[in-house]
């Protein structure tokens, strides 16, 4: 029997997650909740960009999706720029009684260590009152900083060191919010975004930092942060917009779990805006970007992921391989204890949505 679910935000994830819903046979889609007034009442079918209609019209609040009655709730609204919005939306589902699987809010993907037990204990009181679990995952962070790691660690006899890289073109990249308010793309070069105010790098990732320490079985005693940008030589324009000289074009930074002075795990992010740009910095496995597991130790491993799409480029095939971590995950979820669930407390997801003959070409 189908599981029931609703679906909330139709952004760059979201907008792939409801079409991942929409297809598969192991889904009934109850109902939409969106943010944007204009999207209301509009078909499920046409926010995901398909061609077939659902009967299934969008809501703008979560009492309206709730009414829907679903046994779980994908959850890809922005989480960024609006945590508290996010983490009380999530309580809100978790305490009715709904599971909750989706992408934001992120800090919830593993908390401890990295949120204060008053911020996380709320949570797990709402999924203890209605018997239910969440899961938050993605890419990175998400399932290249877990369980791809997980997967080279466990066939070692020795760990020294993890690192985990994304080395990506974000010129194609359809977020501005992300690219200019988080990440400060397009910005002057002495204007310091949101993402790298002191301690801000250490909150997104740090919960993929502390789960990889859980896994590995040590402890973190700090984790520290370092980056680098570069500026803008000539004007050029990306998918979002417009970059000006002495705007940022390039960004590489580096988080380090340190263990006894050593940094045992690592997670660096190089991206610039255009392929060119900073030759000197690692390159990705394949044009325009990729994913990269470094284990040092006894085997060591250097594993490159290429994500690529017969829709899109990296940037779009690395977002619905986001949403596809999300989507099938979502029986694995509703199965689990309740409280906030993670990759290392869920079997292995090996379904996709569907298994079919090769497309015609």
């Amino acid at each position: 029997m189908p599981i029931r679910v609703a679906h909330v935000g139709t952004g760059n994830v979201g907008r792939l997650a409801l079409t991942g819903l929409i297809e598969s046979p192991r889904y009934e889609l109850t109902g939409v909740c969106v943010s944007t007034p204009a999207k209301v009442g509009r078909d499920a079918g046409e926010l995901a960009g398909l061609d077939a209609a659902t009967g299934i019209t969008a809501v703008g609040d979560l009492d309206a999706l709730l009414a829907t009655e679903p046994e779980c709730v994908v959850y890809c609204a922005m989480g960024d720029t609006r945590l508290p919005e996010a983490v009380a939306d999530v309580r809100t589902l978790l305490a009715a009684g709904v599971n909750v699987v989706g992408s934001a809010p992120g800090l919830l993907q593993y908390p401890w260590q990295v949120l204060p037990p008053k911020f996380i204990t709320p949570v797990e009181e709402a999924a203890r009152q209605g018997n239910s679990s969440l899961f938050i995952t993605g890419v990175d962070p998400g399932f290249a900083n877990d369980l791809l790691p997980f997967a080279l660690t466990g066939t070692c006899q020795t760990v020294e060191q993890v690192r985990c890289m994304e080395i990506a073109d974000y010129a194609t990249y359809d977020g501005a919010t992300v690219m200019f308010d988080v990440m400060g793309f397009g910005k002057p070069i002495d204007e310091i975004p949101m993402l790298l105010q002191p301690g801000v790098l250490s909150i997104a990732w740090g919960p993929a930092i502390r789960q990889l320490a859980a896994g590995l079985g040590i402890t973190v005693d700090t984790i520290t942060e370092h980056y680098e940008r570069v500026a803008a030589t000539e004007p050029f324009d990306i998918a979002v917009g417009h970059v000006s000289e002495g705007e940022v074009v390039g960004l590489r930074f580096e988080l380090r779990g340190m263990v006894g002075g050593h940094p045992a795990i690592v997670i660096e992010h190089v991206t610039r805006l255009r392929e060119d740009l900073c030759p000197d910095w690692p390159q990705p496995a394949q044009p325009g970007g990729s994913y990269r597991i470094e284990i040092a130790g006894e085997p060591s491993y250097s594993v490159d992921i290429c994500p690529t799409s017969r829709k899109g480029d990296h940037n779009h095939a690395a977002i619905v391989a986001a949403a596809g971590r999300i989507v099938n995950a979502i029986p694995a979820v509703v199965a689990a204890d309740p409280g906030i669930r993670t990759t290392l407390d869920l079997p292995l997801v090996t379904t996709p949505g569907l298994v079919r003959a090769p497309l015609p070409r």
